[in-house]
């Protein structure tokens, strides 16, 4: 059996049995813009990346184990480039970068008393019914795949459905050009190889998306800094002040705000920072 590298799929198969119609996948590339993860070749996309991961390909054809080509990078002509000489101030050398794993420090924000009137006077419905996932395999579709990010495996009602989970506990970041998980930091450059990196953690399949993953809120938010200063902007009305929850550390910023008016619903954001000596957060 060998593995197919065609984008979307990923499936094992057997040269002798490779129709036209075997393989069903993505002949574009991934993009990643916004907060949204999407493919060129059809206009699905995602702001979470489970679900990007989980989009159906659009073309069929053979299954294939040749990579695909990564995009061509325009070339540079050097006659159109103008020399200029400039005189420049010595370079201080670079502050190392510690791990993105460093500890994360809680903020204390200081929320306005409008806010805080307006939350703590709000009425909402208390009582949220969540009802327990059953696994058992009549309630689970063939072919329904596992959500744990980085596996691969699809729910076949065999014995092996029970077969321990290999996945990626953490997030998936994509930073100038590099793509790596926040869990084991194999750092590459070529997406196919970022999606075929073997999880570091072992588990049970998980069938269903839990009801606080569905419950997303899209919020507008700037980003930008200075040398000595990074600002964040996040445009966001009426959210719980009491149990959102703002991170950091030298060089990461979590923000996880829950809006009582949606049912407790979140917008989550991770931000890799530049090296900077302090931080600031409106």
């Amino acid at each position: 059996m060998e593995r197919c590298y065609n984008r979307g799929c990923g499936k094992t198969f057997d040269p002798e049995n490779n129709s036209d119609e075997s393989c069903c996948h993505h002949p574009g590339a991934p993009y990643f813009h916004d907060a949204y993860k999407g493919w060129s070749c059809c206009n699905k996309k995602s702001v979470d990346f489970t679900e990007f991961l989980s989009i159906k390909g659009c073309t069929l054809s053979k299954h294939s184990n040749i990579k695909p080509p990564e995009p061509e990078k325009p070339e540079k002509n050097e006659d159109d480039t103008s020399v200029v000489v400039d005189v420049r101030a010595p370079i201080r050398k670079s502050m190392q970068r510690p791990p993105i794993e460093s500890p994360m420090t809680t903020i204390k924000p200081t929320v306005a008393q409008a806010l805080k009137d307006t939350i703590d006077t709000l009425k909402v419905d208390t009582v949220n019914v969540k009802e327990d996932n059953d696994l058992a395999s009549g309630a689970i579709s063939i072919g329904t795949s596992c959500k744990n990010k980085g596996c691969t495996y699809s729910y076949s009602g065999t014995a092996t459905d029970h077969a321990k989970c290999v996945y990626h506990p953490g997030v998936p970041i994509f930073h100038e050009g590099m793509k790596y998980w926040s869990c084991c930091q194999r750092k590459t450059s070529d997406f196919s190889v970022f999606m075929a990196q073997k999880g570091c953690a072992c588990g049970e399949h998980k069938w269903f998306k839990e009801e606080e993953d569905k419950q997303v809120v899209n919020c507008r938010y700037d980003w930008h800094q200075t040398p000595t200063n990074v600002i964040v902007s996040i445009y966001a009305k009426k959210y719980n002040y009491k149990s959102s929850k703002i991170e950091v550390n030298p060089i990461r910023l979590h923000v996880n705000l829950v809006f009582p008016e949606q049912d407790d619903a979140k917008f989550d954001l991770e931000i890799e920072l530049r090296g900077v000596s302090l931080s600031t957060l409106n």
